[in-house]
C-alpha cells in the first residue's frame, strides 16, 4: 500500500474523526520557511500536506492563496526548487505528501522528467488542478509505474459518467470541492455537499477528502460526518501570511492545525 492508502486505512480504523489535509504555497515567505512550515504541520498533527507549486495565473485560487503565490515567485521559488527542497525533507518528514500543481510547470519541466523527480523526492501524490480527466490516462500511468498516487479533483458539476472515470484512474484519495469558483475560507459548508460526497461515494471506494470554505474545527467536525477528509488551505495559507517574517511563524502554524484537529 502506499503511504497515503496506509494513512486513510488508519484514519478508519481509529474512527476518531476526519482526517486533516493542510494545502500551503511553498516558497511563501520563501523556501528556507517553508522548511520549518512543514515540520510545524506534521507536528500539529496534519494527516496530508498539500505543497503547492506556485505559477503565474493561478485560475482556481481566489485572492489569499494568489498573493502567497506571487510572494513565493517573487522569492525565486521554481518546481526544481521545491521538488529539491521535498527529497531534503523527506526522511524526516512520516506524513504523505501530495504536490499540487497546474499543468504548465510541469510541462515545461517535462513530464517524465517531473515523474522521476517527483519519486527521488519520495512524493506520495501529484494532483494537477487543470488536468482533464479524460485527458489523465498517461501522466497517471508515469507516476503509478514509479509508486505516486494520482489525486483527481471533482467538483459539484462533475458528472457521474466522469466520476466513474476518476473512479478508475485515481488512488489515494479523491479531492471533492464543496463549492464552484475560487479557494476562500467561508462562515459555512456550501449546502449539497453532503450529497456531493454521497454521490461520489456510489462510484468509488477512494477515501475523499472534501475542501473549499474550510476553516474550523467545527467545519471539520461537520465535514467528518460524511467525508474521510477536511482540506484546509487558504485559512492556513492566511495564518502563514499574518504571521510573515515573524519568529514564531511556526509555533503559530502548529498552534492553528492543532486547534483544526481538536
Amino acid at each position: 500500500m502506499s503511504r497515503l492508502a496506509d494513512t486513510f486505512a488508519a484514519l478508519r480504523r481509529r474512527g476518531n474523526g476526519p482526517g486533516l489535509v493542510t494545502y500551503i504555497t511553498a516558497g511563501d515567505p520563501d523556501l528556507a520557511r517553508t522548511e520549518g512550515i512543514l515540520h510545524a504541520l506534521e507536528r500539529g498533527g496534519a494527516d496530508v500536506i498539500e505543497v503547492g507549486v506556485p505559477w503565474s495565473d493561478p485560475l482556481a485560487d481566489g485572492p489569499v492563496i494568489q498573493r502567497a503565490t506571487e510572494r513565493a515567485l517573487a522569492a525565486g521559488t521554481t518546481l526544481a526548487g521545491v521538488v529539491e527542497m521535498l527529497g531534503r525533507l523527506r526522511a524526516g518528514l512520516r506524513v504523505p505528501i501530495v504536490l499540487f500543481s497546474y499543468a504548465n510547470p510541469i510541462l515545461r519541466f517535462g513530464a517524465e522528467r517531473f515523474a522521476e523527480a517527483a519519486r527521488a523526492a519520495g512524493v506520495d501524490g501529484v494532483l494537477v488542478l487543470d488536468l482533464p480527466i479524460e485527458e489523465a490516462g498517461e501522466f497517471r500511468s508515469l507516476l503509478s509505474s514509479r509508486g505516486i498516487d494520482t489525486i483527481l479533483l471533482l467538483s459539484p458539476t462533475t458528472t457521474d459518467d466522469r466520476l466513474r472515470r476518476a473512479a478508475s484512474l485515481g488512488s489515494g484519495f479523491l479531492y471533492a470541492i464543496s463549492r464552484l469558483g475560487v479557494t476562500g475560507a467561508s462562515a459555512a459548508i456550501a449546502e449539497g455537499a453532503e450529497a456531493m460526497v454521497r454521490r461520489i461515494r456510489a462510484q468509488s471506494p477512494l477515501p475523499i477528502a472534501l475542501g473549499f470554505g474550510i476553516s474550523t474545527p467545527e467545519q471539520v467536525r461537520e465535514v467528518g460526518r460524511w467525508a474521510d477528509a477536511a482540506v484546509v488551505g487558504s485559512a492556513l495559507v492566511n495564518v502563514i501570511a499574518d504571521a510573515g517574517a515573524s519568529h514564531d511563524l511556526n509555533v503559530r502554524v502548529e498552534e492553528y492545525v492543532r486547534w483544526l484537529k481538536s
